[in-house]
């Protein structure tokens, strides 16, 4: 998916094995270089965003369903209710293959419900109920929202936000769906300028009265500033929200001593490599504790990771794999040349793409597929990728098939840059007297200003195929 101006892309997955089961279409294996899932079976606890359905796969584990309690927003609900992007939480066991299990409780609660109150489209970044919301080419946005992206959202609509917060309390979005306007509202968020006496408290920009409140989940029976809460009720004339429920949020229990744990989320707090938290939950590591992607010393704040290992008699996660998350930088849009589910990899421009247990898979187009896979898509489909180089070839952090755009679409770091011609992902870009040019800022600029900045920098193409060489109608410059 484009979008428009700076995307921080995060939550980009990193190229691990694969499983075909797991993604009903294959990539990876022991290719990718590493083992995905977790080495041993038994009890699990799990959190992370769902990459795909059939059942349900987090964290490149396929978890079946059948007979698990499933809720979303404390409310009853089922798989088919669950959409890709959102972060869940599942208990239940993993097979001794590390790549299957059988959740027995899936749960899923948003970060933040309510009317949008400002959008800027430069940055992706919009405010609902005075948190912050960052988008990116990794969030998901549900098909309600047309076109599906921060220009298909409007200052006033009501949305829902899953996601993942970092530590200066943006919401980093993995999932944006339009819901039908009503006056309640729901957000989390950790107190500030906690007033006892007004019985008030502040969630980042937005003030909350909780004088008429039912409280739960507070020790002392009373909110304390800090406290991680997610807050029920609606906003007054001024911008007030007047809370009817404040919960304390414990982020769940932690598993028994021995027990599995795999954990996907930022870094939430750092002491040092053997004392951080992510998503939350206390980690420390050891000696043996193996790193992908990274070392020790590249953990820090808001750095994307997964951890996976075994739970101590303190909560603590012993970390036997910290795993850092790869970020796309190249995203393709157009049909499909060619496809091979059995060896997990589908031809776009005539460059090759793999996919892996870690792919995010969704079906946008009119077939609608929810169990969505490679296995799903055919030559001439149109979709959209994005992907990264791990040293090999071009590996899939998002898939997703639409219907027709009538355009084919690119973006990534310009290179082999020489006017009229660029290449990105090693597709090739060409452009003439009929394509026009834009800046960062979106204003239009001669070729000259163009090819003279575009060495090295992510720039976006749009236009037409050419064979396996793309036609530009406009070619703009990214931040």
């Amino acid at each position: 998916m484009m979008q428009a101006g700076t995307a921080v892309r995060r939550w980009m997955t990193f190229g691990v094995a694969t499983l075909v089961a797991a993604c009903g279409g294959g990539g990876g294996g022991s290719s990718d270089g590493v083992i995905a899932g977790i080495d041993r079976g038994g009890i699990v606890t799990a959190t992370g965003s769902i990459t795909g359905f059939g059942s349900v796969h987090v964290n490149g584990v396929h978890y079946v369903t059948t007979g698990a309690t499933i809720t979303l927003d404390d409310n009853p609900g089922a798989e088919s209710d669950l959409r890709v992007g959102q972060v869940v939480r599942i208990e239940g066991r993993i097979d001794q293959d590390g790549v299957n299990g059988t959740a027995t409780r899936v749960i899923f609660d948003d970060e933040v419900e309510g009317p949008v109150q400002s959008i800027d489209r430069v940055n992706s970044r919009l405010v609902v109920l005075g948190r912050t919301v960052q988008v990116s080419a990794q969030t998901s946005f549900d098909d309600s929202i047309s076109p599906r992206s921060l220009a298909g959202v409007a200052v006033g609509d009501r949305i829902e936000v899953s996601g993942r917060v970092a530590t200066t309390g943006v919401v980093e979005a993995t999932r944006v769906e339009r819901k039908a306007a009503q006056s309640s509202v729901e957000v989390k968020g950790t107190i500030s300028a906690l007033d006892t006496n007004a019985h008030s408290f502040a969630l980042s920009q937005l003030t909350v009265s909780y004088a008429s409140a039912q409280l739960s989940g507070f020790a002392s029976g009373q909110p304390a500033n800090g406290d991680r809460v997610e807050v029920f009720g609606s906003v007054d004339g001024s911008g007030v929200l007047v809370a009817s429920r404040v919960e304390r949020e414990s982020g769940g229990a932690a598993g028994n001593t021995g027990e599995q744990a795999d954990y996907e989320g930022l870094v939430t707090s750092f002491v040092s490599a053997t004392d951080f938290a992510v998503a939350g939950q206390r980690v420390t590591t050891t000696v043996s504790t193996v790193y992908e992607g990274g070392t020790a010393s590249s953990l820090a704040l808001d750095v994307p990771v997964e951890v996976e290992g075994r739970f101590n008699a303190s909560g603590v996660i012993v970390a036997t794999k910290v795993q850092f998350r790869r970020s796309s930088d190249t995203e393709f849009s157009g049909r499909v040349d060619s496809v091979n589910a059995a060896g997990g990899s589908l031809v776009v421009f005539g460059v090759t793409i793999r996919v892996n247990s870690l792919t995010r898979f969704e079906d946008h187009s009119g077939v609608d597929v929810q169990r969505f896979s490679l296995a799903n898509i055919a030559v001439g489909d149109y979709v959209e990728v994005d992907a990264y180089n791990d040293g090999s070839s071009l590996l899939a952090t998002k898939l997703e098939r639409d219907d027709d755009q009538g355009e084919v679409r690119l973006e990534g770091v310009a290179q082999n840059v020489a006017a009229p011609n660029f290449t990105v992902g090693g597709v090739a870009v060409t452009t003439d007297g009929n394509t026009e040019f834009r800046d960062t800022n979106g204003v239009t600029v001669n070729a000259a200003a163009f090819f003279q900045a575009a060495p090295g920098r992510q720039v976006k193409a749009r236009g037409t195929l050419v064979g396996n060489a793309v036609l530009a109608t406009r070619a703009e410059l990214e931040d």
